[in-house]
């Protein structure tokens, strides 16, 4: 990337920043959203962690994938727990696909 193409890049991400926050302080905007975009990478962590554990199971013929897991099924249940058992002891933290970034987006 080109630094005139730089200098765009950050003068549009600013004005987007200013049109988002509206009547917000600049400093309150910039904890709330920092706020967001920690919980996003952390949502993105927690699946790629999730995803590498669950290569090669499969429920019901298909391979698993850790956002379509549903904590209230029983079936998605030990699968859930198992991930979050070794997300806290390898990562730090656990989370269930329903407290993912993605899902508060969806509402």
């Amino acid at each position: 990337m080109s630094q005139v193409q730089l200098q765009q890049l950050q003068k549009q991400l600013w004005n987007i920043a200013n049109d988002l926050r509206g009547k917000m302080g600049a400093d309150e905007f910039r904890d709330y959203i920092l706020g967001f975009i920690f919980y996003k990478y952390l949502s993105e962590k927690s699946v790629t962690f999730a995803n590498e554990l669950l290569v090669g199971e499969q429920l019901d013929g298909q391979e698993i994938n850790f956002l379509n897991l549903n904590q209230d099924n029983p079936e998605h249940a030990p699968y859930i727990q198992e991930i979050k058992k070794n997300s806290i002891a390898e990562v730090g933290y656990a989370l269930t696909p329903q407290q993912l970034f993605h899902r508060l987006a969806q509402r």
